[in-house]
């Protein structure tokens, strides 16, 4: 996957400019490249692939969401972590994320599960795995996305101060681990999923503390509230 056939936010670019020329990256490239050239169905659309990092500039960056790897139904995955384009239902995930939301903030469930106003404010809402294939999930684990996006993670605490990780489930916990966090804030709870939500999701409060830690360190905080003119 070479650097110049990508279309990359100019600050990601420059500051992963290195990690294209890696063996872990060309490895990841040729597959993705025989994965394509057998006719598999790959999400996100490769326009798509790098949507999260495109959308929230390096410098923009305040909270960072982790999610494992991208939705595999069609038309859902879109390259924001739990985020889904304008018109799709919202997954059971992003749903209870919302109840969270309405019982943290009390802001009403919004009508469509479309992140991308959080993304556009600095919430970099970033899968540890990129791609994936259609109808199968962690596919595309282990091929090279994980060291990719540690290194986002990496650089992004690195070049701020006081961000939020917001990191939910077991997974999240443990790539965030590999990365020295010190200085930031760092929530955890269970994952979203309708199998871990009400043991410790819901009531974990972290869209109220996130923006509690940023306006104590003179940072804006987040509009949690998605408009109805997104979709």
């Amino acid at each position: 996957m070479a650097q110049g056939e990508i279309r990359l936010e100019a600050g990601w670019k420059d500051a992963l400019a290195g990690e294209f020329d890696r063996e872990y990256m060309r490895g990841l490239s040729a597959f993705l490249r025989g994965q394509k050239s057998e006719g598999r169905t790959i999400y996100p659309p490769g326009a798509l692939i790098f949507n999260a990092l495109n959308t929230t500039p390096l410098d923009k960056v305040r909270v960072v969401i982790l999610g494992q790897d991208p939705y595999h139904g069609p038309g859902q995955a879109h390259g924001l972590a739990f985020s889904v384009p304008p018109g799709v239902r919202p997954p059971p995930s992003l749903q209870n994320i919302f109840k969270e939301l309405e019982r943290d903030l009390g802001m009403p469930r919004p009508s469509h599960g479309c992140l991308n106003y959080w993304a556009e404010q600095g919430v970099l809402l970033l899968n540890a795995v990129l791609t994936v294939q259609a109808n199968e999930a962690g596919s595309h684990a282990k091929r090279g996305w994980e060291a990719f996006t540690t290194r986002i993670i990496e650089i992004a605490a690195q070049r701020h101060e006081h961000l939020v990780f917001m990191l939910w489930g077991s997974y999240a916990h443990k790539k965030a681990e590999q990365v020295d966090l010190s200085g930031h804030c760092v929530l955890k709870s269970a994952h979203p999923s309708p199998l871990s939500a009400h043991r410790g999701f819901i009531g974990n409060g972290h869209f109220s503390a996130a923006n509690s830690y940023l306006q104590e360190h003179g940072r804006k905080p987040i509009d949690w509230c998605l408009p109805d003119t997104s979709v």
